[in-house]
């Protein structure tokens, strides 16, 4: 899973696979999940979010033990 912030659309991107999204379903207003060609959601982006979300802070909560990597 990745995270992306864009700054000049005040946008965040969460993807949740590789995969290419080939349809966009809106879910609520600011929030449209992109879906791959089997209907499985690869992403999902969030619209207005420095508005909608603190973007100072990120938090992991009972996740799996693995090995983390900081980009």
């Amino acid at each position: 899973m990745k995270l992306h912030y864009y700054p000049e659309t005040d946008s965040l991107y969460i993807e949740l696979s590789a995969g290419t999204g080939v349809e966009v379903r809106v879910i609520a207003d600011g929030l449209n999940a992109d879906l791959d060609a089997e209907g499985r959601v690869v992403g999902l982006d969030i619209e207005h979010a420095s508005t909608q979300l603190d973007l100072s802070k990120l938090e992991t909560v009972s996740l799996p033990q693995m090995r983390l990597r900081a980009a």
